[in-house]
């Protein structure tokens, strides 16, 4: 979708001045370290993937979006997701009161003393598909011209341009299709593009490699 947080390329939000010395600090509030465990806690039930959850952080009010946090934006879209699944009610969100116990067997939890080792084993994106790949490694292809309503990894500023193909990633989950509830598999690619073909001839010099999966792309 077109929304907020399709920033690259864009001018007028600042630069991007991140502090050497504040490089290892994760949290700069207790209320973030709770975001967080919330977050992962939340997604770790298995009734979202993590594509869901992403389009939930791109659909937060834009307004709110704009001045918001990295971890109010994970709060928010938490707190959403929870209500739209039925895991919690308007009313136990407002109190931050259950309004009962939940069967522990009913539903997948992450405990205490399992995260790191849970977490580390991570959640494998790629897939097996039958279809072949429709490019190759070298091939010149056009991101297509496409604005889809739902979520898509492919950014604004590439859409329309032409760029060559330098990896060739096999099949992977199609993040489109996962933020919708499906699961299924597209070739997925890294796709090189000149800046200066992107942002004209005053863009810093050299190149921008973004993976791409194969819906996005069309043969010259």
């Amino acid at each position: 979708m077109n929304g907020p947080h399709d920033m690259g390329g864009m001018h007028g939000f600042g630069p991007i001045d991140p502090d050497p010395e504040d490089r290892e600090e994760l949290f700069h509030a207790e209320w973030e370290r709770r975001a967080f465990a919330v977050t992962l806690a939340a997604g770790f039930l298995g009734k979202w993937s993590i594509d869901e959850a992403r389009f939930a952080r791109e659909t937060m009010d834009p307004d709110r979006y704009l001045g918001a946090s990295y971890y109010e934006k994970w709060l928010d879209a938490s707190e959403r997701l929870l209500l739209q699944k039925g895991l919690i009610t308007e009313e136990e969100l407002a109190t931050a009161k259950a309004a009962g116990k939940a069967d522990p067997d009913s539903i997948r939890l992450l405990k205490g003393g399992t995260v790191d080792q849970t977490f580390l084993k991570g959640g494998p994106a790629s897939m097996d598909i039958d279809a072949a790949p429709s490019f190759a490694v070298g091939d010149r292809v056009r991101a297509r011209n496409i604005n889809p309503e739902g979520h898509t990894r492919i950014p604004r500023y590439v859409r329309g341009h032409v760029g060559e193909i330098v990896l060739h990633h096999g099949g992977h989950v199609f993040a489109d299709a996962s933020a919708r509830g499906e699961r299924h598999g597209e070739h997925l690619y890294t796709v090189r593009f000149e800046a200066t073909d992107l942002w004209g001839p005053d863009a810093f010099g050299g190149s921008v490699k973004i993976d791409l999966w194969e819906p996005y792309l069309e043969a010259l």
